[in-house]
């Protein structure tokens, strides 16, 4: 029987849109039209685009082309931590928050220096603000490419030790309890880490954290070829630590986010050594997401929705929540079984796992 259900609408906080940068990967424009088909009514973009989303006027002018794209999504760019995302010097938060940035994350990158980090949570703590952080310690990462599995002894891949995100989100953690800065994990990928956010959240800390569909969906345990529409950072977790993250949002703990993350087919057909890291998602990510915690682990319909809708609500500041309140409604059709066809994407790039793959919930299609 198909079904349609409609809830407040999803808002997915992190997304690539390469604008400017890499246009030939995903514009803002296109990032928008991907984000509306996909069921999305609003979006936050990562400041690592090239120059970096580190200046009011980086702010301004994605706010602007977004208002006369007429593709009913909303967007909300955030800004860098640091000064060019180089890690050195904390940006000027202030001037950032006025412009209209959500919240602070170097996406992409590691604020390695704690000094810089207190310093800039410190910061964002004064004005009510989230920080957001990529927790991966370059530092103990070593030019992994892959968690320890099957393929990577296989193909003799360059592995991510699972305390490269364990060490950082450790970290964080402890600067959260420092200053009280509002704290939330990106795109997280180990059960350790996952553990450590609960037991931050049973402390009373204001620490949340997202799981991707990918992170959610496929293990490494699984990856039989050396094909890099797998390779993403964080990487792809084992097998125990898939189940941690889906009992995780089962229990309220983790919200969702895509890590839309597009790429010129160039820099993404070398292999796990070669190639960069990332996949698009924002057209697939209310499928996989409703497959994996709806149908497979059970979850309540409502509570799975809110883990797209309510949950991402609170990394916004109080002063942007006016435009949260005027958000489309997100409608999806339940029992639909459809084909995963990446050609018919509108995103502008291709890398993606999941074409051919089957799901039955799908966003009501844009009219």
């Amino acid at each position: 029987m198909v079904q349609m259900l409609e809830f407040p609408g999803f808002i997915d906080v992190h997304v690539h849109f390469r604008d400017p940068g890499v246009p030939e990967a995903e514009t803002t424009r296109s990032g928008l039209v991907a984000a509306a088909n996909g069921g999305f009514a609003a979006v936050v973009t990562m400041p690592n685009t090239s120059p970096a989303c580190d200046s009011p006027d980086a702010v301004h002018r994605q706010l602007e082309i977004a208002e006369s794209t007429c593709s009913g999504t909303l967007l909300f760019p955030s800004a860098c931590i640091t000064k060019g995302r180089l890690g050195r010097e904390v940006a000027d938060f202030e001037a950032l928050a006025e412009a209209g940035a959500a919240f602070f994350t170097d996406d992409g990158s590691y604020v390695a220096d704690d000094k810089v980090m207190e310093a800039a949570m410190t910061r964002a703590a004064n004005l009510n603000m989230c920080v957001c952080d990529h927790a991966m310690d370059p530092s103990i990462l070593a030019g992994g490419v892959i968690r320890d599995c099957a393929l990577a002894q296989k193909f003799s891949l360059p592995v991510v030790s699972p305390e490269t995100e364990i060490a950082a989100i450790r970290r964080d953690i402890s600067l959260c309890r420092k200053t009280g800065c509002r704290l939330h994990i990106q795109h997280i990928s180990t059960a350790v880490g996952v553990e450590l956010v609960r037991n931050a959240q049973r402390e009373g800390l204001p620490v949340t954290a997202e799981a991707t569909p990918h992170h959610l969906l496929l293990s490494c345990d699984s990856l039989v070829a050396d094909d890099a529409n797998f390779k993403m950072a964080p990487p792809l977790g084992n097998n125990e630590d898939r189940a941690e993250l889906r009992r995780a949002v089962k229990d309220g703990v983790l919200m969702f986010a895509t890590d839309h993350a597009p790429h010129p087919a160039a820099t993404k057909n070398r292999g796990f050594i070669a190639s960069a890291n990332g996949i698009i998602g924002l057209e697939t990510a209310i499928a996989i997401t409703y497959a994996v915690m709806v149908e497979e682990e059970g979850m309540p319909v409502v509570d799975w929705a809110k883990a797209w809708s309510e949950m991402p609500r609170g990394l916004f500041p109080a002063h942007l929540r006016d435009r949260l309140a005027h958000l489309e409604p997100t409608a999806i059709v339940v029992g639909e079984r459809r084909k995963v066809s990446v050609s018919d994407f509108s995103s502008l790039s291709r890398n993606c796992p999941y074409d051919g793959m089957v799901f039955d919930c799908w966003p009501k299609e844009v009219e």
